[in-house]
């Protein structure tokens, strides 16, 4: 009977995690639509300046970047530390598949990257096709409806997730260039202290915010990327036995809507500011664009299916029963779609606003084929089920 809750109490909470991620994924394809009109119209250099607009000593998109995407990355990291308690990731049989599928996913696309850019001033962008976008990928799933099995939901969730704490560890170590010791020590202090709050079981969320936002400060001034502050933050917050009540649950449950609704559709708005060129043949010729296109549209679904066949095969892990391979590859496909981790990390790894612009627009493209021949091989595959 105790199983049976706790299942029932797992579902409900990542069901609230899929639809909030599936509607943010549909409001996403929105706000970069209309981002991408408005910049190419005539009210084009008035809708940039909007986003350049300075805002107590930063711009407005720098704000969306390094202050709101934060939170953003609190909720994955409380989605991550459910899963590991309590969901796909709490056994370790069942944690192997997507964590090597994942690994996958991000070691093969920034090897594509790498074998054009390897020696040139573009190799820091290895890390652009890398990432998948959790909102997007299960905003297309979504669009299969009722027949998506859960056991595929719930891999595509755990892939996302881990494959975007992968990201997160590599923006941390390859994208810190200047490290001011005595911020980012004042940073892990903080960190420190909020561990301890946890030990001693503090529930209350209040201490955990401030002290949130003081390790914010900290780590922006400290030279390594302050959104990791998020992802800190959520395994410092008591998860309790992952109740209704626990501390991780409420905050996780109250950001859904706000993330979803509000923190992506911004950052899309202010980072899809694309100007399309008339001759966009030219931008693909770049070896920067080569390397992101084929690691997103090659790379990510081949490094997902290779790995996950390997451990399979090798006996270390098992697919689902109601899974079969072609899954898993459409799976991959979703992958693909790289969006806003893969915008974010190319803020970090360029500053040519032509190569911004370029590459933005090399992960927009890459990300729609992707999608398309993810949700076409899911719909082939879920429809001929055998």
């Amino acid at each position: 009977m105790i199983k049976t809750i706790k299942k029932h109490k797992v579902t409900k909470l990542f069901n609230d995690f899929f639809e909030s991620e599936k509607a943010g994924g549909l409001i996403l394809i929105f706000c970069t639509a209309v981002s991408l009109l408005l910049a190419n119209s005539v009210l084009g250099p008035k809708y940039q300046q909007l986003w350049a607009m300075p805002m107590l000593g930063h711009s407005l998109v720098h704000w969306i970047n390094d202050g709101l995407m934060t939170i953003f990355f609190l909720l994955i990291g409380l989605e991550l530390e459910r899963e590991v308690y309590q969901g796909e990731l709490s056994n370790i049989k069942d944690a192997l598949l997507p964590l090597f599928a994942a690994l996958g996913g991000v070691l093969l696309p920034a090897g594509i990257y790498l074998l054009f850019n390897w020696g040139s001033i573009y190799q820091s962008g290895a890390g652009i096709p890398m990432a998948t976008d959790i909102a997007f990928a299960l905003g297309i799933l979504s669009l299969l409806g009722n027949k998506v099995p859960l056991s595929l939901k719930l891999f595509l969730t755990a892939l996302a997730v881990i494959d975007d704490l992968l990201a997160i560890v590599v923006i941390a170590i390859f994208y810190t260039h200047t490290i001011h010791w005595v911020y980012l020590c004042s940073a892990i202090s903080v960190f420190c202290v909020l561990l301890a709050l946890n030990r001693l079981k503090i529930r209350n969320l209040i201490p955990y915010i401030l002290g949130g936002l003081a390790m914010w400060y900290f780590m922006l001034h400290s030279g390594v990327h302050a959104t990791i502050t998020g992802v800190l933050l959520a395994f410092a917050i008591p998860f309790g036995n992952g109740d209704t009540k626990s501390s991780s649950f409420v905050l996780q449950n109250f950001l859904h809507k706000p993330v979803a609704y509000l923190i992506l559709p911004l950052f899309a708005l202010a980072n899809t500011a694309i100007i399309l060129k008339s001759d966009l043949s030219t931008i693909f010729d770049q070896k920067y664009s080569l390397g992101i296109a084929l690691g997103l549209i090659i790379g990510k679904p081949l490094g997902i299916f290779l790995f996950s066949f390997t451990v399979v095969s090798l006996g270390f892990c098992k697919l689902a029963s109601n899974l079969r391979w072609k899954h898993i590859a459409g799976i991959g496909f979703l992958g693909g779609i790289g969006f806003t981790m893969s915008i974010f990390i190319t803020l970090l790894s360029f500053h040519d606003s032509l190569v911004i612009n370029n590459a933005k627009f090399v992960i927009l493209s890459a990300s729609v084929v992707a999608g398309m021949l993810g949700y076409v091989g899911l719909y082939i595959g879920l429809k001929n089920k055998q």
